[in-house]
């Protein structure tokens, strides 16, 4: 089965990896994951189309004689400077590939009738035009409280009624069940699913007839790994994200988590206690853990536990965490990492991640040298 690991594409805010790491953790793991598969970099996956973005440019002095783009593809670049760049690049939900194969798979699911273009009556904001949706609520866009109902043709997905729109399956993990909390908020969505959106900037639909708006971010990013699975040949990508993302965009990327015969998945991975490293930077001193050391402890151990404690890694578990990592350490063998067990490959490739947990394995699967894929700089800031 040809695995590939990619990250859930991160909202493009105004950070740096270094100001908050915890963004980077699903990053860090499918990094750490590819390369024991053997599978070599692969681009680190951001999310721009984004409503904040929009507001950002508007307000933005120079917003004149810079692109939307542009400004996105400076605010990336920014994430990882002084550090290096990412071996893999870095692609966006909005690159000419994602947006190719987004009006590929769009129109072949309105030729099968899986999604349709359908008059539908929604809310927009009385002041800006801003389509809030079937919901009201104050424009997020301007502020403004006053709604008006507007009837406009959508982009929408009508689920079938009974249809799931997250199993079991789609979580790639060995003997491991997704909360039934977390199939319980994907379910909790209109049988009438919306996907054409007001941006300013994103995928636009105007190919299709529908001026003004382009697709649903939460299923463009769905598109954006499929797109860096591509090259790859890769027939199950899997994307990795926490719990609550997947909660928040499973829905509206199921018409679009297959295409052919490419099926993707969601490995779910927990929230890293970046902002406790102050305490660990004494641990790391009474257990004569080295500076490198720490580096590969905080960027490639941390994440990978985040993936088998999916809950979230407790503060309180860093000191024990820390003890454990210190015992595989020295129990690598003379050259770390140059001879990846074919087990250990096949339980990665079954998204199997105990392994994780068994010094023994976890002593083999160090790498000699940390990885310099653009996101391994030593986190100083806090995960907020």
């Amino acid at each position: 089965m040809n695995v590939l690991y990619l990250n859930g594409p991160v909202q493009n805010g105004p950070f740096t990896i270094a100001e908050r790491p915890g963004k980077a953790a699903g990053i860090r793991a499918a990094e750490a994951l590819n390369t024991l598969l053997g599978a070599g970099p692969v681009p680190h996956l951001w999310n721009t189309v984004t409503l904040a973005g929009d507001l950002r440019h508007r307000d933005a002095p120079d917003r004149e004689t810079i692109s939307r783009r542009e400004r996105e593809d400076h605010t990336i670049a920014a994430k990882y400077a002084p550090g290096p760049a990412p071996a893999g690049g870095v692609l966006t939900d909005t690159a000419p590939v994602v947006t190719a194969l987004a009006l590929e798979m769009t129109e072949h699911l309105l030729t099968q009738g899986t999604l349709a273009i359908a008059s539908t009556t929604v809310r927009c904001c009385a002041r800006c035009g801003h389509m809030t949706g079937a919901v009201a609520h104050a424009c997020r866009a301007c502020g403004n409280q006053g709604l008006r109902p507007h009837t406009r043709r959508l982009l929408v997905w009508d689920r079938p009624p009974g249809t799931p729109v997250l199993a079991r399956d789609d979580i790639h993990a060995h003997r491991a069940r997704p909360s039934g909390h977390l199939l319980t908020i994907a379910q909790n969505v209109p049988e009438r699913l919306i996907l054409s959106r007001t941006r300013d900037h994103g995928i636009s639909l105007t190919p299709l007839g529908l001026h003004g708006l382009v697709l649903d971010p939460r299923a463009g990013l769905h598109i954006a790994v499929l797109a860096a699975a591509a090259p790859h040949d890769a027939a199950h990508p899997v994307m990795t994200l926490t719990e609550n993302a997947a909660a928040n965009v499973a829905a509206y990327g199921t018409p679009f988590r297959r295409h052919n015969g490419t099926r993707l998945r969601y490995a779910l991975h927990g929230r890293i206690p970046y902002d406790d490293t102050a305490a660990l930077q004494r641990l790391c001193q009474v257990h004569r853990v080295s500076p490198a050391q720490r580096e590969q402890f905080l960027a490639w151990f941390l994440p990978l536990c985040s993936l088998h404690l999916r809950a979230g890694i407790p503060p309180a578990q860093l000191p024990a965490l820390l003890k454990f990592w210190r015992r595989a350490h020295l129990a690598r063998p003379d050259t770390p990492g140059s001879d990846i067990p074919a087990e250990l490959r096949r339980r990665i490739t079954a998204g199997d991640v105990r392994w994780v947990m068994d010094v023994r394995t976890l002593s083999r699967a160090i790498p000699e040298h940390p990885t310099a894929h653009g996101s391994s700089a030593e986190p100083e800031g806090a995960s907020r």
